[in-house]
């Protein structure tokens, strides 16, 4: 291994030095740059919106199963293969279930 001479050992603990600085100023400035966060005065409408948050990331995947489960179904019907055939229709399936999951609780609880 080449040993580094004192010029070039300087150079490179400037340089860290300069990026830890670069670090710290910028931790510094989001932590003393965020206000503080308060919630809305009515926590059902909280409760209500991360709600509506979730089952949007729950249709969001179902969707994408959904899009699985068809070409899936797709590949299966080119290839004449029926176990990729049955899995593709099981993911079809599940794609469905999750997209439409809130309105299934929704008509479960009235």
């Amino acid at each position: 291994m080449e040993k580094l001479n004192n010029n070039e050992q300087n150079r490179i603990i400037k340089k860290g030095r300069i990026i830890m600085s670069a670090y710290i100023g910028l931790v510094l400035a989001m932590t003393l740059g965020a206000g503080l966060v308060f919630a809305d005065n009515d926590p059902i409408t909280v409760v209500n919106n991360l709600s509506n948050f979730i089952f949007s990331l729950i249709r969001a995947i179902g969707l994408i199963l959904l899009g699985l489960g068809i070409m899936q179904v797709g590949l299966s019907l080119k290839s004449h293969d029926p176990s990729q055939r049955a899995n593709g229709f099981l993911t079809l399936a599940g794609g469905i279930i999750i997209t439409f999951t809130k309105e299934i609780l929704n008509m479960i609880t009235g």
